[in-house]
């Protein structure tokens, strides 16, 4: 399968499914509704044990979209753990596709891999050098 449809793939089974993704920001949930996705809940203004209760109250199932930066893996680990002990499911797809088909690193970037989605799918037999040129200067890169 290719990357790009993978990608599209995880995004539409998250839309699907409405399951709740917890990002670290303001920035980051902009990035996941610009992609259509819904039932987003931001750390920023929350203490964890307050977004822990909240998706264990309402949801068995969630996604966890924080940064690849130590505050983010550390937000990660606390939240998984913590939702796991309650019930919730943690759904790492998208999170592991992201992470290692990509070089994504903040979840805000999302926004440009799907400006490069769009080209990429916008043209059949896109042109490599073409598909390299939109690449340049941006934030991310694909493998």
């Amino acid at each position: 399968m290719k990357i790009e449809d993978e990608f599209l793939e995880l995004i539409e089974e998250l839309k699907q499914n409405n399951t709740m993704i917890v990002v670290e920001g303001k920035k980051d949930d902009f990035a996941l509704q610009e992609l259509g996705l819904k039932n987003i809940i931001e750390l920023s203004k929350k203490p964890l044990f307050a977004v822990v209760e909240q998706i264990s109250d309402s949801c068995r199932e969630c996604a966890i979209l924080t940064d690849l930066d130590k505050k983010g893996k550390e937000l990660y680990g606390k939240l998984s753990s913590d939702l796991q002990l309650r019930g919730v499911r943690i759904n790492n797809k998208l999170r592991n596709f992201l992470f290692r088909k990509t070089k994504i690193r903040q979840i805000e970037g999302i926004q440009l891999e799907k400006f490069l989605v769009k080209l990429f799918l916008s043209k059949k037999n896109v042109d490599r050098k073409l598909f390299k040129q939109a690449k340049k200067g941006q934030y991310i890169k694909m493998r």
